[in-house]
């Protein structure tokens, strides 16, 4: 089954180290329209309020040597059996009961992500997951169902 593995957000506030991302463990998560993670330090820019990667790409690149522990990766949702690297920008997925994010495009990483993973970001080109909008706000949870939306449902 489709569904969210993991929740991790960073808290408005709290400063990470400078060779690490601060992200801390959620159960639940209320996804706020417009802006991504209720509290998250991260929210609120257009085209990146959320970053989403497949548990499988994780996978794959804790083989390789990445750091991919929840949060490690610089990512907020993980999700199970969904090739989250190849969705196209637009695509709109329902995380649990509600809420309805929107593909944006790629993400390529940044230096910060170079110094986290003590590795080029190139070694993880194709492979750091998706940003995404939240267009329909609402309260998600570990083990909901993720569900990938035709352009019928999309609201």
């Amino acid at each position: 089954m489709t569904q969210i593995v993991s929740i991790v957000y960073k808290p408005v506030g709290m400063e990470p180290p400078p060779d690490e991302y601060l992200r801390l463990d959620l159960d639940e998560a209320t996804l706020i329209a417009g802006y991504g993670i209720e509290g998250d330090a991260k929210g609120g820019h257009a085209g990146r309020q959320l970053n989403i990667m497949s548990y499988e790409t994780l996978t794959n690149l804790r083989v390789q040597g990445f750091y991919t522990e929840p949060g490690q990766m610089g990512e907020q949702i993980v999700i199970h059996q969904l090739d989250v690297d190849n969705l196209p920008a637009g695509a709109r997925l329902q995380l649990g009961a509600q809420a309805i994010i929107q593909i944006v495009k790629p993400r390529t990483g940044c230096d910060r992500f170079e110094r986290c993973q003590r590795k080029p970001r190139t070694a993880a080109a194709g492979q750091m997951g998706m940003m995404a909008d939240v267009i329909v706000g609402g309260v998600i949870r570990v083990g909901d169902p993720v569900k990938v939306l035709k352009a019928e449902e999309h609201v």
